[in-house]
């Protein structure tokens, strides 16, 4: 396993990071532990999760998954980076949910709760909230780190005029500033490397890509005539019609059978070097990958050992070059 900075800060975390949002819906908690253990003892230190989780489920399903990463990482806390993030709908009540103020701080202290510590490494924003001022926003985490109850904070799913304004906000109050950004990056949907990245780059902020298989399309497993599977993302509860529509349409099935032909030559699993494409971006800190199996983190995993040949980078840039521009029609 290879090691890189968070960003501009001196945190040190693994190239790969271990996404749980499976535990407690997909995979039961004996499941979720087996997967932890073999993340671990392949080097991964890195383990993101979020209040919402399991993904798919409800508001009657919420924090289940950090529970499960709780009662797991007992005797483990401290050789382990715990990110969680905040903002979901996590009750009926009006207030339980957004990034207000009061959001933010009882989130912050049920987090804790469930995970059985008391701080996380990072704690970020899951999405932005345009209906809460940014500096309430930005204030509530400025104390939440001054309290000692996160190390840093991050964003994830922020637009880059939003994130840079967020910057400057936090710079100008001179409040704790986000160290990272979460977006969602593979080969099936590159938009970021118009604005974000570069953002990301000239204020040396972290980037933990999410969704680097594209919710599995990129395993090169499924088949657009028969349908989405069950017990994939595509069919999963409250999350399948989202992933349908973000990659179960005929341009992407052609690009995966595309890309999985280009990296066959290499000896390459589809799998491995999807995850080691997005690796290869320097902007890249962390691609967040995740199962529903111990064995499914096989060809993920080794992503973190294999450097692209330049043709083959090159090559499958260039098969994917549509879903870099924002206006790409299907």
């Amino acid at each position: 396993m290879q090691y890189t900075k968070l960003g501009g800060t001196g945190l040190s975390v693994s190239r790969l990071c271990l996404g749980t949002m499976t535990f407690g819906l997909q995979s039961e908690e004996k499941t979720g532990h087996a997967i932890l253990d073999h993340a671990f003892d392949a080097g991964v230190n890195f383990i993101d999760t979020a209040d919402v989780y399991p993904l798919g489920g409800d508001t009657t399903t919420v924090g289940r998954t950090e529970e499960i990463l709780g009662r797991w990482l007992q005797g483990r806390r401290h050789r382990v980076i715990v990110a969680t993030k905040a903002v979901g709908k996590m009750g009926d009540a009006p207030w339980d949910q957004g990034a207000s103020r009061k959001h933010l701080l009882d989130a912050i202290d049920a987090s804790l709760r469930r995970l059985g510590t008391d701080y996380v490494d990072l704690y970020q924003l899951h999405s932005d909230d345009p209906a809460t001022p940014l500096d309430e926003t930005l204030e509530a985490l400025d104390t939440i780190v001054r309290s000692g109850k996160a190390r840093y904070v991050g964003v994830s799913n922020f637009l880059a005029y939003r994130l840079a304004r967020a910057l400057g906000r936090a710079e100008a109050r001179q409040l704790v500033r986000p160290v990272s950004v979460q977006p969602r990056y593979s080969l099936l949907f590159r938009e970021i490397e118009r604005e974000l990245l570069p953002l990301a780059v000239e204020d040396k902020l972290g980037v933990l890509a999410y969704n680097p298989l594209a919710g599995g399309l990129l395993t090169g497993k499924h088949s657009l005539a028969a349908g989405p599977a069950q017990g994939t993302r595509f069919t999963l509860g409250s999350t399948a019609q989202r992933y349908q529509e973000r990659y179960w349409h005929e341009r992407e099935f052609g690009t995966v059978q595309q890309l999985a032909e280009a990296v066959s030559s290499a000896g390459l699993p589809l799998t491995t070097a999807a995850v080691a494409w997005v690796l290869a971006n320097p902007a890249v800190t962390s691609a967040i990958i995740g199962a529903s199996r111990p064995e499914q983190l096989r060809d993920t995993l080794r992503a973190a050992e294999v450097e692209l040949d330049p043709a083959l980078k090159q090559q499958l840039d260039e098969l994917s070059a549509d879903y870099r521009r924002g206006d790409a029609t299907r």
